[in-house]
């Protein structure tokens, strides 16, 4: 019976989260600063990944040569 009751208090304790939901579409009141801003902090994001990108490229191609020079030279020990 107690376990009834807790799945009861549970269930409509949930209830009113969805009685309370929006009906209204998404209104987009934004004005051209704003599009403008937000581009603007793309392009900052844009610029700071691209060199990040370019750092990271060359550390696995150091690292790789490295590999392989040190294989190639351990191949010609033995």
């Amino acid at each position: 019976m107690k376990t009834i009751a807790t799945l009861i208090g549970t269930a409509s304790g949930f209830a009113p989260v969805a009685a309370m939901a929006a009906t209204t579409g998404n209104v987009d009141n934004s004005g051209i600063f704003v599009w403008i801003f937000l581009g603007f902090c793309a392009l900052i994001v844009v610029a700071q990944v691209i060199p990040a990108l370019l750092l990271m490229f060359g550390l696995v191609k150091g690292v790789s040569k490295v590999v392989h020079e040190k294989e190639a030279t351990s191949a010609k020990k033995s």
